[in-house]
């Protein structure tokens, strides 16, 4: 346990830290240390979301019986990812150092100390910050000790929420170079419209319905016949789920009603910065890792600075 564990505090600070050298190294591209930062932290973020789903993948074509079976990758993942929040807390502080100084607060304030902009910034992202906490002190030992081995079917399930994550990675970075009036932007906002809706709203019915048929419950008597510790795990994590997805259709709407009401031939000349709120609106600004999302218009609008 402990060796996994160790494996995972090196690995992700350590990816982190090489990709962000590399991009401020190498031949053609010397970024500067606020983009390597973010960019760097959108790559682990992706990486780790890549190796949570094929985990979740391995472990849940391999149950055949989705209570009883077990598979070796649950726990061993499990404690492996258990370093990478920790390390996010710290990797989301220094995204949004950067951030502050890249929208010119320094000029106009004078340098801001660390003390100060910690405090900012755990009073705008207390939700993201708390999710992060509550993965490490409460997720982790009811995954790993509270279950005694039972339901890895379902885990398995649950690490597939990561497939929405490299699509809003990507959406971030593309409004970090202001890249949204691209073709790739708008596919992309499209893949993440569908993955989270798939991947992390549907997924809850879905462990419902497939823990019906196996006990041959109908589905709507599914909630009365599990743990109440079940049924309130499965509400808390799907509220914010909706609330984010929520968001997302309302950036989606927003952008086709603008679509629609404007004239098919667009003149050459339009500005892509005019197109760029409604694709803000798409990207929630969520964690790097991707499990939480906390988009407010206040977040949109600092984005296109």
């Amino acid at each position: 346990m402990l060796s996994i564990l160790a494996a995972g505090s090196v690995f992700f600070p350590g990816l982190f830290l090489l990709s962000k050298q590399c991009l401020k190294r190498i031949p053609g591209l010397s970024w500067s240390e606020g983009d390597a930062v973010v960019v760097s932290a959108r790559l682990v973020s992706s990486i780790q979301a890549i190796m949570a789903s094929s985990a979740g993948y391995i472990i849940s074509t391999s149950c055949d019986d989705i209570i009883e079976d077990q598979h070796w990758l649950t726990s061993a993942y499990i404690l492996f990812a258990v370093p990478y929040f920790v390390y996010d807390i710290y990797a989301m502080f220094l995204c949004y150092w950067h951030k502050l100084r890249v929208k010119g607060h320094e000029i106009d304030n004078g340098p801001k100390p660390m003390g100060v902009a910690l405090t900012s910034y755990l009073r705008r992202e207390f939700l993201m910050v708390l999710h992060h906490v509550v993965m490490v002190t409460v997720c982790f030992p009811v995954s790993v000790f509270w279950r005694r081995g039972r339901g890895d079917y379902f885990q398995g399930v649950m690490f597939l929420a990561e497939l929405s994550t490299p699509s809003v990675c990507l959406g971030k970075i593309l409004i970090q170079y202001k890249q949204q009036h691209t073709l790739l932007h708008k596919v992309n906002g499209l893949l993440m419209l569908v993955t989270f809706l798939v991947c992390r709203v549907l997924l809850f019915p879905y462990l419902y319905y497939v823990y019906g048929r196996y006990a041959s419950i109908p589905f709507h008597l599914v909630p009365l016949s599990v743990p109440w510790q079940c049924n309130l795990g499965a509400a808390l994590l799907m509220a914010p789920q909706l609330y984010w997805f929520s968001l997302i259709c309302r950036g989606a709407l927003r952008l086709f009603r603008r679509g629609s009401s404007r004239p098919s031939a667009r003149p050459a000349s339009l500005s892509p910065k005019k197109e760029r709120p409604d694709w803000d609106a798409l990207t929630p600004a969520q964690p790097s890792n991707g499990y939480n999302a906390r988009m407010t218009e206040h977040e949109t609008a600092s984005a296109n600075h």
